[in-house]
């Protein structure tokens, strides 16, 4: 017989079930219209309750990818009760961002990046409107333009050759193997730093940017991580996995530093007025706070905060994850490393390093880099799109508020677009006529495309090929314990980004020209 408590177990099952079944069903009436069949693209059968989130698997844009190959370049899936749109073809991605690119520049906002000012301040949240194209406007004007960026050469350089100087220490110094997607993460960290403080966060006496680096490692961890909250909305007020909690608390504890370093600035101004020095991001910044006429309304402090913060959340994985992608497929195939090293030994003159005038005259460099983010996208689904009204697009109806997912990764990998896709060859990007990452081949979407392409490209197009070309050129690499390249762990593991799921571990041994 049932205890009473295993029957009061029961009923509340019972009830919480009931209570989900209504709500799906009040999303899905709201969806489709009465008598009528859905105009949504087709898809795999949804699970009742669950949808098809049984479907994502550890590697949800190989899992899509698959799911693609039968129900088509445009697919509906359903992750609990939220709508979900998958793009994976160039020619699906075209018709999204040449002819639907305004209205599906929403943004879809998960529980972990929900921010107690609204988004305040945050370029990739925010949704699109007058607001938000001030926050780009800044961008484009006056962050990555072009004037900026080439008088930041030296900061640049700067951050690499610490990396190096720290690699030859602990590696040849050693002679022991390194992790390194970690030095690429402290070279990246350090770099935002320079270009936003014009200090190094990361030095040895800096306890200040030591906080600040592990709260935003963290920050982007949790963003990384799966939440049944998304998926089911409604529990986003109970915050089941202490996603949310725990993202806000970091969140603001790096607020609380940055504020220290933005009082120690406006300080320092007040009494420095006259003085001339090259303008860093927060001296922009600073600008934008104290001049109402820009946008809608002068930046407060929260929203300087949201952008600092945001800079070095955003900046620093993804640089991470595509430069340790670029030195494990070179260590993953040997010829191709070897080509690599022979282009800038007999391109840099001896004992000399690699400059960014040099990148021009470095073909197979850039064009391993451009191989590197066909087959490893920093974002495999680039940052979700949200419709903001319904649209038509190869005559199905895509409602308003469905999230929009683009595979960059299955794109990429299109054996329509490309020969032999899961080849590492980056041979086929010195070609005539090849695609570029800037948004206009939809073939080829790395940074996104549109509205809301990746405003960072210009410094990403500099950074990546000079810290590979530095790190190939002033070391030769052995995979640590006399590991065969052709036996390399070479699966993904993705987060906020895509990782290599086995971190990247090698020997470095200095180059000396004779």
């Amino acid at each position: 017989m049932m205890t009473m408590d295993s029957e009061a177990f029961a009923l509340s099952l019972s009830l919480f079930l009931c209570v989900i079944a209504l709500i799906i069903l009040n999303k899905l009436r709201k969806i489709y219209p009465k008598n009528r069949a859905p105009p949504l693209p087709p898809g795999p059968t949804p699970w009742p309750l669950v949808g098809n989130i049984f479907q994502l698997g550890m590697a949800p844009h190989q899992s899509f990818a698959k799911l693609a190959q039968g129900h088509g370049n445009i697919m509906t899936l359903w992750l609990g009760s939220m709508g979900t749109i998958v793009i994976s073809s160039n020619e699906a991605a075209r018709e999204m961002f040449k002819n639907h690119d305004l209205v599906l520049a929403g943004r879809k906002i998960y529980d972990a990046m929900r921010g107690d000012n609204n988004n305040e301040g945050s370029l990739i949240t925010a949704q699109y409107g007058p607001y938000w194209r001030t926050l780009r406007r800044l961008c484009t004007t006056e962050f990555f333009v072009a004037s900026r960026i080439n008088s930041m050469q030296a900061v640049r350089r700067k951050c690499v050759d610490q990396m190096l100087h720290f690699i030859e220490q602990e590696g040849c110094l050693g002679k022991s193997a390194i992790d390194i997607g970690r030095f690429f993460s402290l070279m990246s960290f350090n770099l935002i730093g320079n270009v936003i403080f014009s200090k190094d966060l990361l030095d040895p006496n800096s306890k200040r940017g030591a906080k600040f680096f592990h709260h935003a490692e963290i920050i982007m961890e949790l963003a990384g991580k799966p939440n049944i909250a998304d998926y089911w909305p409604f529990l986003r007020h109970f915050d089941p996995q202490g996603i949310r909690w725990k993202s806000q608390f970091h969140i603001k504890r790096a607020y609380e530093i940055a504020g220290e370093f933005l009082k120690e600035r406006m300080e320092s101004l007040e009494k420095n007025n006259n003085d001339e020095k090259k303008k860093d991001y927060l001296d922009v910044l600073l600008e934008y706070q104290n001049n109402s006429s820009e946008g809608p309304s002068k930046f407060s402090i929260a929203t300087v905060n949201a952008i600092l913060l945001e800079m070095f959340i955003a900046g620093t994985d993804t640089t991470t994850s595509t430069l340790e992608w670029a030195m494990a497929e070179l260590l993953h195939n040997p010829d191709v490393l070897h080509k690599l090293k022979s282009e800038l030994r007999n391109t840099i003159k001896p004992n000399a390093k690699v400059e960014e005038k040099d990148l021009e005259n470095l073909p197979y460099l850039n064009a391993v880099i451009k191989e590197t983010l066909r087959l490893h996208p920093p974002l495999p689904f680039l940052v979700p799109h949200m419709a903001m009204d319904k649209c038509n697009m190869f005559g199905y109806q895509i409602p308003q508020g469905m999230q929009i997912l683009v595979n960059v990764w299955a794109i990429g990998r299109d054996p329509k677009s490309w020969k032999d896709p899961s080849k590492f060859e980056p041979e086929r990007f010195l070609e005539p006529n090849m695609p570029d990452y800037k948004g206009h081949h939809f073939e080829f979407l790395p940074f996104g495309s549109g509205r809301r392409m990746c405003p960072a490209v210009p410094l990403a197009s500099r950074m990546l090929p000079l810290t590979i070309g530095s790190v190939v050129h002033s070391f030769d690499w052995a995979l640590a314990d006399g590991l065969k390249p052709k036996n390399m762990d070479m699966k993904e593991k993705i987060g906020i980004t895509l990782k290599k799921a086995v971190p990247l571990k090698a020997t470095p041994t200095p180059y000396r020209n004779e």
